[in-house]
């Protein structure tokens, strides 16, 4: 299989249900556990930053500038996704109930194959994803009752 140079993919099953994953992905105080501080509302339309440290090797300033594009309640959450000299991603979630738990499905995309910073930003945030990040969404759905 040929690695799409364009996007970062994930599928991550969780064991707990769609409307404990949608509050991890939604509430701003949760998102801020797993992922960055943040000024996001789930409401379509609503542009909102996440703040973290700077990467300076990709021109990334540590603000993510984004916009809430689609919401479907305890099924998908799509936003755009802006920081950096070039970074103009879509990052979408979706969810899909599996028995007692959520197959959680994770799209970013919008990488510039031919663009080295993008393609370092790419496996970086491939990394982040596939790695602290599901971590934390675990870690925040043990602790919420």
């Amino acid at each position: 299989m040929t690695e799409d140079r364009t996007a970062i993919h994930l599928d991550q099953y969780l064991a707990h249900p769609p409307a404990k994953v949608w509050r991890a992905l939604t509430e701003p105080e949760l998102v801020a556990r797993w992922l960055m501080p943040n000024t996001f509302k789930p409401e379509v339309g609503h542009a909102f930053t996440f703040t973290t440290d700077p990467v300076a090797a990709t021109g990334f300033d540590g603000v993510v500038h984004c916009e809430v594009l689609e919401l479907e309640p305890e099924r998908l959450l799509r936003i755009s996704w802006r920081g950096g000299s070039a970074a103009d991603w879509t990052v979408t979630w979706r969810l899909v109930p599996e028995g007692r738990g959520t197959r959680l499905l994770l799209d970013h995309e919008g990488f510039d194959p031919d663009d080295p910073a993008q393609q370092l930003s790419r496996k970086i945030m491939g990394g982040g994803w596939r790695g602290r990040v599901m971590a934390g969404i675990e870690r925040t759905l043990a602790e919420l009752h």
